[in-house]
């Protein structure tokens, strides 16, 4: 014996599935914004993993390198990643914002009816 549900409500076609919403111009500047900011601490980080050291010998020699720390070059490249995301859905989300154009159906031609009829 099967269960069966209750039948699924009509889909409204009116409201729900609009892609053109011209909030998401609000939301592709919020990403904006957050992606700018994920970059300046990116760059903050990135600045925090480099450290210079400098070593000087018995014999006068002057030895400078440069020592990275994992955890800032990592955390920096994380926040670039989100950065990155933020640019790619903002230019989404302001591409559907801005318009959507509806695609008309094609008629279909003489020779596709004819094949289709045999």
């Amino acid at each position: 014996m099967t269960d069966v549900g209750p039948p699924a409500p009509p889909a409204t076609t009116r409201g729900q599935d609009r892609l053109h919403q011209p909030l998401r111009l609000v939301v592709a500047v919020v990403e904006l914004l957050l992606a700018a900011v994920a970059g300046w601490a990116a760059t903050r980080c990135w600045d925090l993993a480099v450290a210079p050291l400098t070593v000087r010998s018995d014999d006068g020699a002057t030895l400078v390198s440069r020592v990275y720390e994992g955890n800032w070059v990592g955390l920096a490249f994380l926040l670039a990643a989100v950065a990155g995301v933020l640019l790619v859905d903002a230019a989404r989300q302001s591409v559907l914002g801005v318009r959507t154009r509806r695609r008309r159906r094609r008629r279909a031609s003489r020779g596709t009816r004819a094949a289709d009829a045999r």
